[in-house]
C-alpha cells in the first residue's frame, strides 16, 4: 500500500496524539495481561511491525511490578532455513538478546526459534523429491516452512494450558487485501481487540498496532529504545539497504516518507517476479556482494517454462493432461512433473558451490554460513535411494567434488548398498537408449532389495506391479494412453457408444499393427512390454 493510500485511509496525526494511542495501548496491554492466565504467543519476524509490537508488549509488562509478571510470553520465529542471511543473523542475534534481557530484567519472555520439518524443508523437496520452484499456483512452500511449524508450537500451548493469545504485528496499512482480511475478523470478535482463528481451535489473535501506518512504525521505533538492547538504528539501516534507491529518510514527523515498502523473505522465493531487497542489498554495499551467488540460484530457478527440466509424469509416475493456450490455440498436453535426475543434481552442485564459496570468501561473520544442512542432505540421500531407486548414490560423491570434504551422513546404516555407481554406469549402458528401460531396471532392483532385507516379503508383487505400471511405457506411449483414457472417459460421459467403439477398436489395431497379438491378451503393461517366452504355446492352447 503507497504512503499516499495509507494517508487517505488513516488521517495523519501529530506525534502527540501518537503518544497518547501509546499510552492507551500500554494500560490496554497491561489489562488484557493481568486478566487471566492465558499464555501469550508474540509472532516475531525481526522486522520493522514484528519488532514495534514486542517493543509495545514489552514496555508495557514492564512497568507492572514484579510479582505480576507472572504469566508466561513466547516469542516464535519461523526459521525457513532459507531466509535472507543477513536477516536470519539478525534475528539469531536478537533471540539471544532477548533471552538474556529477559533473565537480567526479570521478564516474563521466553524466545524460541522454530524451524519446518526436515522432511519438509525447501531443500528437501526441490532437490529431494523435485519438486518444482513454488509458483501461485502450486505454492507448496508457505505452509510447510513457515505455516506448519508455527501453528505445531501454538498447538503444544493450548495443549498444555487450554487456551492462547497470539500477538501479531498485523497492520491494515499493509496493503488492501490484508485491511480486508482484518476487517473481516473484526467482525467475528469475541472481546475488544481479540479475534478468533478458525485454522486454530481457542486461540484468540490480539493486534495492537493494526491501525499504525508505516510512518508511525518507524517513529516509534526510533524515539523509544529498544528494551533488549537491539539497535533499531541498525534495523532503520537494514531496510534503507534493501531499498532500491538506498534512501530510507530519517523520519521525524508524520509528513516524512518512510522505507516501510521494504520487504524481506526467503532468498530463493520465486513467488514475486525479483528479489528486490536482495537486489538492493547488493547495489547499495560492496560488502555484500558475496550475495550475488544466491541471487544468481534463485534468478536460474525462476524459468517459467523449465518442461525441458522435468518429468512428463506427476510424482507419482501418472501422466496427466490439461487444456494450454498455446499462441490462441487450445492444446492437451501433459502436466509437467517433478525435476529430473540431472536437474536435481544441478541444483545440489549450486546450493554447495555458493556454501562453499561463501565460507572461503565471504565476511568474517558469514563463515559458518548454512544453505543447506547436513540432515537435509540425508534426507535427500535418503529419498534418491529409496524413494526414487537411483542406487548411483550420487549426492556423497558430489559433495566431496565441491566440498572437497568426505560426507558425514549421520543417519545410521546409511549407504549400506550392494550396488553403487559401477553398477549404475553398466545398467545405463545396457539400457540405452531407453531411458524408461533403465528407469524400470532401477525401480525394480531397488524394490527388490527393499523387501529382500524383510521376514515377510508380503505385497511385493503389487510393488513391482506398481514398478511396470509408471515406468514400462516410452514417454510418446504413456502419453498416447493418457489421451486414449481421457478420450475415453469423455466419450461415456456423453454416452457416445459409437465413439467408444471406434476408440477400442484403433487401441486393438494398434497393438496387432505392432506384432504385439499375445500382449493384447496380457493383465499389465510389464507384460505386455516384456511377454512371456512360452507366449506363442499359450496362443496354441487357446
Amino acid at each position: 500500500m503507497s504512503e499516499q493510500s495509507q494517508m487517505s485511509l488513516f488521517p495523519p496525526r501529530t506525534v502527540d496524539e501518537l503518544v497518547e494511542d501509546i499510552e492507551k495501548l500500554t494500560q490496554e496491554v497491561q489489562s488484557l495481561y493481568c486478566l487471566d492466565e492465558v499464555p501469550w504467543i508474540v509472532g516475531y519476524s525481526g522486522g520493522k511491525d514484528s519488532t514495534a509490537t514486542l517493543q509495545l508488549i514489552w514496555n508495557a509488562v514492564a512497568q507492572l511490578p514484579i510479582e505480576k509478571r507472572t504469566k508466561t510470553i513466547h516469542v516464535i520465529t519461523t526459521d525457513t532455513l532459507v531466509e535472507n542471511p543477513i536477516v536470519a543473523t539478525w534475528v539469531r542475534r536478537s533471540l539471544d538478546r532477548i533471552k538474556e534481557a529477559a533473565m537480567e530484567q526479570k521478564m516474563p519472555f521466553e524466545p524460541h526459534l522454530l524451524h519446518p520439518k526436515v522432511k519438509d524443508t525447501f531443500w528437501v523437496c526441490l532437490i529431494g523429491k523435485g519438486y518444482p520452484a513454488p509458483r501461485s499456483r502450486f505454492r507448496w512452500c508457505t505452509d510447510r516452512l513457515k505455516i506448519q511449524p508455527a501453528n505445531n508450537f501454538i498447538r503444544s500451548v493450548v495443549r498444555d494450558n487450554g487456551e492462547v493469545i497470539l500477538v501479531l504485528g498485523m497492520r491494515k496499512a499493509e496493503s488492501v487485501s490484508r485491511s480486508a482480511t482484518m476487517q473481516k475478523h473484526e467482525e467475528k470478535r469475541v472481546r475488544d481487540r481479540l479475534s478468533p482463528r478458525s485454522s486454530l481451535i481457542n486461540s484468540l489473535v490480539y493486534t495492537p498496532i493494526e491501525d499504525w501506518r508505516n510512518d508511525e512504525v518507524w517513529i516509534y521505533l526510533n524515539q523509544w529504545s529498544n528494551p533488549w538492547g537491539q539497535s533499531n538504528k541498525d534495523l532503520f539501516t537494514m531496510y534503507r539497504g534493501a531499498t532500491a534507491d538506498n534512501e530510507c529518510p530519517l523520519v521525524v514527523d508524520t509528513s516524512t516518507p518512510s522505507c516501510g515498502d521494504s520487504r524481506f523473505g526467503c532468498w530463493v522465493c520465486t513467488l514475486v517476479n525479483q528479489d528486490k531487497s536482495m537486489q538492493a542489498m547488493i547495489q547499495n554495499d560492496d560488502e555484500k556482494e558475496w550475495m550475488m551467488p544466491l541471487l544468481e540460484i534463485r534468478n536460474e530457478l525462476d524459468i517459467h517454462e523449465d518442461h525441458d527440466k522435468r518429468d512428463f509424469r506427476r510424482i507419482y509416475g501418472k501422466v496427466e493432461l490439461f487444456e494450454r493456450n498455446n499462441e490462441g490455440e487450445m492444446a492437451v498436453v501433459p502436466i509437467p512433473g517433478p525435476y529430473l535426475k540431472k536437474w536435481r543434481e544441478h541444483w545440489l552442485r549450486k546450493v554447495l558451490s555458493a556454501q562453499t564459496g561463501i565460507r572461503k570468501n565471504g565476511p568474517e561473520d558469514m563463515r559458518d554460513i548454512t544453505l543447506i544442512t547436513l540432515d537435509e542432505l540425508s534426507e535427500i540421500r535418503r529419498i534418491w535411494l529409496e524413494e526414487k531407486h537411483e542406487f548411483d548414490d550420487s549426492l556423497p560423491k558430489i559433495y566431496e567434488e565441491v566440498t572437497g570434504e568426505p560426507f558425514e551422513d549421520p543417519r545410521p546404516g546409511a549407504g549400506n548398498q550392494l550396488w553403487g555407481s559401477d553398477e549404475w554406469e553398466v545398467l545405463d549402458e545396457i539400457c540405452k537408449p531407453d531411458t524408461m528401460h533403465l528407469e524400470l531396471m532401477s525401480k525394480l532392483i531397488g524394490t527388490e532389495y527393499k523387501y529382500h532385507t524383510k521376514s515377510r516379503r508380503t505385497g511385493v508383487y503389487d510393488a513391482l506391479e506398481k514398478c511396470f505400471e509408471s515406468s514400462s511405457r516410452s514417454q510418446e506411449e504413456a502419453i498416447e494412453n493418457a489421451h486414449y483414457k481421457r478420450d475415453l472417459k469423455a466419450a461415456a460421459q456423453e454416452g457416445d457408444v459409437y465413439a467408444i467403439k471406434q476408440l477400442k477398436n484403433r487401441e486393438m489395431k494398434a497393438a496387432v499393427t505392432d506384432g504385439d497379438v499375445a500382449g493384447i491378451k496380457q493383465l499389465s503393461w510389464g507384460t505386455m512390454k516384456y511377454p512371456s517366452i512360452n507366449s506363442d504355446d499359450e496362443d496354441g492352447e487357446n
